[in-house]
């Protein structure tokens, strides 16, 4: 559960599978998600019905194939993060809110690279808030009482944040010296927020709403002022506010801020489930309008960003705080991520399988995020230990998805055989 030498830079993941992952979005919870065979990306099985009415299903469909899509993708971006990480060793830095900030001096390409993965983390724990309803929802049909669902979250939640010590955590210090700093990431942020999430399961929706819109908002008036610079503050503040280390633990993703963008999906999801046509056409006008407002907040400089620009030109424009995440951050990259599912949604009515790949991924999310951290780490110590720089790791990021496809596939069949009972269905 120790961390390594290497400092995880962008530790983002896909658990809305813990909330429901499979479970959440499927009516019959022993139905095959797959087909029987390896190549039968069928529209019955994978895709559901064909039609623009139908894209975005109600609680009567299997699943809604448009989210699964989204997270397969915005895992798959993650993955090329990390081997940034691991095979490139490309990281310029984090993009904290004290401190020295990346500075790319430049060089774009280094700069796009991290940036097309940042719509990742605000895009999980937007899918966990919306699962957890979703979950919620369907788990009530079927005769669970408020209890039993919020006890079923809460092991899921705990189980996230043991993954973070036992299983993620390990994974940071391949070919690195040992180190004693306990790191929490983005498994920890996700299981507190699940956690505490079950207790706003109840909130009418403006109040879920208005509640997660004030928890953003106060992470940048709560701040500490960026002139102290690094101070060791109490353990309590690290988990729950403000990101940095103090005594031994490092603290990239605290809680706060992330439960707020995780009500915000937990809202949506309150919208998917009572008329999923018109949430998934909303979506797309929600998130221009994120994007759109992301403009003049961020020209203004001031509140809403953090801190001032860091940088001159358009990478200077678009280099903004992640960690914890600001106004500006949130809400460009949620503005991606609702604009992705609006057309996602549409995609998935006509009579193509392109997103067949995606929606396997978006499956298997634990799975995926687990062993792509592995692979990518083993295949750096194998081919370059010193790091071959970002233009030669793109390869090495498509092959390592190459090799994670048909293993997501097979683990989905077999996790999907098993009884919605099974310890497999947390895990």
């Amino acid at each position: 559960m120790l961390l390594h030498s290497r400092i995880p830079c962008d530790i983002v993941s896909s658990k809305d599978e813990f909330c429901g992952g499979y479970n959440t979005f499927v009516a019959n919870p022993e139905e095959d998600l797959t087909t029987d065979s390896f190549l039968g990306h069928l529209h019955g099985k994978v895709f559901g019905p064909r039609n623009a009415a139908e894209s975005c299903p109600e609680t009567r469909s299997p699943r809604l194939p448009a989210l699964d899509a989204l997270r397969g993708l915005i895992i798959v971006v993650m993955a090329l993060d990390h081997a940034n990480q691991f095979i490139a060793h490309g990281k310029v830095g984090l993009e904290q809110w004290v401190g020295q900030f990346p500075n790319y001096q430049g060089d774009e390409l280094a700069f796009l690279t991290r940036f097309v993965t940042h719509p990742a983390a605000p895009g999980f724990f937007f899918l966990l808030g919306a699962g957890m309803v979703l979950l919620a929802t369907s788990r009530r049909q079927r005769g669970w009482d408020n209890w039993r669902i919020r006890k079923h979250l809460i092991v899921r939640g705990i189980l996230l944040i043991l993954f973070q010590f036992f299983v993620e955590n390990p994974a940071w210090g391949i070919g690195q010296p040992s180190g004693s700093t306990v790191y929490f990431g983005v498994l920890y942020s996700l299981g507190g927020a699940m956690i505490i999430g079950t207790l706003l399961l109840h909130l009418p929706t403006r109040w879920l709403a208005g509640l997660s819109a004030l928890l953003i908002v106060s992470t940048e008036l709560l701040l500490p002022s960026a002139r102290t610079g690094f101070v060791e503050y109490a353990p309590v503040l690290r988990l729950w506010l403000v990101p940095g280390y103090t005594r031994g633990m490092l603290v990239l993703y605290p809680v706060m801020p992330w439960l707020g963008v995780m009500g915000l999906g937990m809202a949506y999801g309150r919208w998917l489930s009572q008329d999923s046509e018109r949430a998934c056409q909303g979506g797309l006008w929600l998130g221009a309008a994120a994007i759109l407002l992301f403009i003049p907040i961020r020209l203004g400089g001031g509140f809403g960003n953090i801190r001032p620009w860091q940088g001159d030109g358009w990478i200077g424009f678009l280099n903004v705080v992640k960690y914890p995440p600001s106004i500006v951050f949130l809400l460009i990259t949620l503005g991606v991520d609702l604009l992705l599912f609006g057309w996602f949604a549409r995609l998935v009515a006509g009579p193509t399988a392109i997103l067949w790949p995606l929606v396997v991924f978006g499956r298997t999310p634990l799975f995926f995020y687990v062993t792509h951290l592995y692979l990518y780490g083993y295949m750096g110590q194998l081919i370059a230990p010193e790091g071959i720089g970002i233009q030669r790791m793109y390869p090495y990021w498509v092959v390592g998805l190459v090799i994670l496809f048909p293993l997501c596939w097979l683990y989905g069949k077999f996790k999907h055989s098993r009884s919605s009972n099974s310890l497999w269905r947390f895990l």
